[in-house]
């Protein structure tokens, strides 16, 4: 049994690496293309994050067994060389598309996407969608809408309220009426100090009619009938 050569071993290990990377790539057959339009193309593919590179188909499925990737096997016949995609799968889709238009002698023969073969037709629906920059800018937008319709709405509802309250205090005949009439305030409290002066105020006062009534009670003198009272008490003469 032969051993395979260290340079075939390199290849199936960088193809592990790539499908390691990703689960989507394209064949395409290039047969008759030079090495400077692949190298283009090559390039054209390195700037939408896709690797395009020339394999043996041998050394491509035995990489590929048993990965999610093998469904691409089918399209394993003739010289192939495989992009496999790490970017925006459907712009490299359309550049793939456009060179062939350029370069008629590089044909799309098919791919697969996480795990699913893809046909020609497939590739070139997926040409078709909007790029991912696209379609983010487009949820943006469906995101941004909705959140001005609300901002408006909160910027309306202070609005509102001001129209209505100035509606309210004007059918009441205005601010200060509608303050005077709809006023919730309690009334104003007797400070402490003046209450208790209250108070002592009025203990006096009966205690000095007490005395004054007591007073009334002991007979009095005829002098003593002729004292005059402190003003403001009357005594009356004991009977």
């Amino acid at each position: 049994m032969s051993k395979i050569q260290p340079s075939k071993v390199a290849t199936v290990d960088e193809v592990k690496a790539k499908i390691g990377a990703t689960t989507t790539a394209v064949v395409t057959q290039y047969r008759g293309l030079t090495v400077a339009e692949i190298s283009h193309i090559r390039r054209q593919l390195r700037t939408l994050g896709a690797d395009y590179k020339v394999f043996k188909n041998t050394l491509v499925r035995r990489a590929v067994s048993g990965t999610s990737v093998e469904p691409l096997t089918q399209f394993l016949e003739g010289p192939t060389a495989i992009a496999f995609v790490e970017g925006d799968v459907s712009a490299v889709a359309k550049a793939l598309r456009d060179l062939a238009k350029i370069s008629p002698l590089l044909i799309l023969k098919g791919g697969v996407l996480d795990g699913k073969a893809l046909s020609p037709k497939d590739i070139d629906a997926l040409a078709d969608l909007p790029s991912r920059d696209v379609l983010l800018a487009q949820f943006a937008g469906a995101l941004a809408s909705p959140l001005r319709t609300m901002a408006s709405l909160f910027q309306a509802v202070p609005q509102n309220f001001a129209y209505g309250l100035s509606a309210l205090l004007d059918s009441k005949g205005g601010p200060v009426a509608t303050a005077a009439v709809e006023t919730d305030e309690p009334a104003a409290e007797t400070p402490a100090g003046v209450e208790g002066a209250a108070d002592a105020a009025s203990d006096d006062t009966a205690a000095l009619v007490a005395e004054v009534e007591a007073d009334a009670e002991v007979p009095v003198t005829d002098a003593e009938a002729h004292t005059e009272a402190p003003e403001g008490v009357a005594i009356e003469p004991a009977e």
